[in-house]
């Protein structure tokens, strides 16, 4: 039987007022549609044709996927070599620094690219946004790209929508291809910029399941933390609605029994597949304006000191809402969002087993118990010191953590150095 092709909008809802804190109700920003169904190379190399009609290919691949796997060169076979103009196969480096933004630019603009894919996780896909940006504004050097940071006071009146479509074929679960938002790293100063203009993201996503059996282990995972991170900080916020609630829920309700059978049999696609789509339903809160709290605006500053995003979730998630719970007792909605969350966890059953192995019962384990149980049982880290971060360095995490624009937004706000000090002390 001949595969099927499912080809949708990524979102039915327009975006928020804001995203990630930054307005953008002045903004004209695409909504990615997805395709799943068919293998990514075939999927691929149908898009670029009857899609998007493009002709000069350009392929930014994952190191480790070119060098161990005959992936990329599949995908390169589907498109036909006739039609791809480069390929760089060393992927782009964690944080994505700006030299090697300005560098794929500068070799899609010689090669006259019309259309930009990428094979792989996160900074890729980061960097591609960016790629595209700057083809379409002529942007060639570090003095010119500063301009169009979202910290930038001389932001030029005249920005030109990214035209070459960028298609990507993500194989984590961290959720970056659903966002318009680009991070990049000035190479002198190490500073990480976010960049948000019209036009900003990707045009296609496509997800195929079977391609991620290649992603470790705990890469995968992990990421797989960062979106179920979405979807309870989601549920928890104060300034969640119905629809966003339930959208999150729903993923939930796909990724965390996903993980498991992905840690039982890293063969079963379907469960990949579920988790694809519940990262899919874990970017909507985002998108729609729903601002997350505590994890992510510590989880950002862990960053720096080496620790993947999906990884910093493991670690700070249950403590957050250990620390909500403790310190919200004047606001009963927050332990009344919570319990909806634990609800969920306790009603799916690859869970349950998790949580009876861990001697965990319904009617005294509050909702980080949970978490704990499920982040433990998945072989995923749970504090400081597994990931080499000495206390040392709390009492700084912890001024640096107070300037995210998501600490206010926290349903406990965080606005002293000692409530965050007190939190990652806890996960010490």
């Amino acid at each position: 039987m001949a595969t099927k092709e499912t080809y949708r909008p990524a979102f039915t809802d327009p975006p928020g007022k804001n995203l990630a804190g930054i307005p953008i109700s002045n903004l004209r920003l695409p909504t990615p549609y997805i395709s799943y169904g068919l293998p990514y190379h075939e999927a691929c190399a149908k898009h670029i044709r009857d899609t998007f009609h493009a002709s000069r290919i350009y392929v930014v691949a994952s190191r480790s996927l070119a060098a161990n796997t005959d992936k990329v060169d599949r995908l390169v076979s589907a498109i036909g070599e006739e039609r791809v103009v480069g390929v760089r196969r060393k992927g782009i480096t964690p944080h994505t620094p700006w030299s090697e933004i300005l560098e794929i630019s500068a070799e899609c603009k010689a090669l006259e690219a019309d259309c930009v894919v990428t094979l792989g996780a996160g900074s890729i896909t980061d960097g591609c946004k960016l790629v595209v940006l700057c083809l379409a504004n002529d942007i060639r050097e570090p003095e010119q790209l500063v301009r169009y940071s979202v910290e930038s006071s001389g932001v030029p009146k005249e920005i030109t929508d990214p035209t070459v479509p960028l298609i990507t074929i993500p194989t984590t679960l961290s959720g970056g291809e659903y966002f318009s938002l680009a991070g990049g790293t000035e190479d002198l100063t190490h500073h990480k910029h976010g960049f948000l203009h019209s036009g900003m993201g990707a045009r296609l996503i496509i997800l195929d399941p079977d391609l991620c059996r290649t992603t470790p282990e705990y890469h995968w995972l992990s990421t797989g933390i960062r979106s179920v991170d979405h979807c309870v900080e989601a549920m928890c916020s104060l300034s969640g609605t119905p629809a966003s609630d339930a959208k999150a829920e729903e993923g939930l309700r796909l990724l965390l029994p996903g993980l498991l059978r992905c840690k039982a049999d890293p063969d079963d696609v379907e469960a990949r597949r579920r988790c694809q789509l519940g990262v899919n339903l874990a970017m909507g809160s985002v998108r729609a304006g729903v601002p997350m709290g505590g994890s992510h605006a510590i989880g950002h500053q862990l960053g720096p000191p080496g620790v993947a995003h999906g990884v910093t979730s493991c670690i700070m998630l249950p403590a957050v809402m250990k620390y909500n719970i403790q310190y919200g007792t004047d606001r009963p909605e927050i332990a009344e969002k919570q319990r909806r969350v634990q609800a969920i966890l306790w009603s799916e059953p690859e869970v349950v087993k998790v949580l009876e192995s861990a001697n965990l019962v319904h009617d005294t384990a509050d909702l980080g118990d949970l978490l704990d149980a499920v982040i433990r049982a998945l072989g995923l880290p749970r504090t400081l010191k597994d990931v080499g971060v000495s206390p040392d360095v709390i009492p700084a995490l912890s001024e640096r953590s107070l300037s995210d624009f998501w600490a206010p937004s926290n349903p406990v706000p965080l606005l002293e150095a000692e409530q965050v000090q007190a939190i990652l002390e806890a996960v010490a």
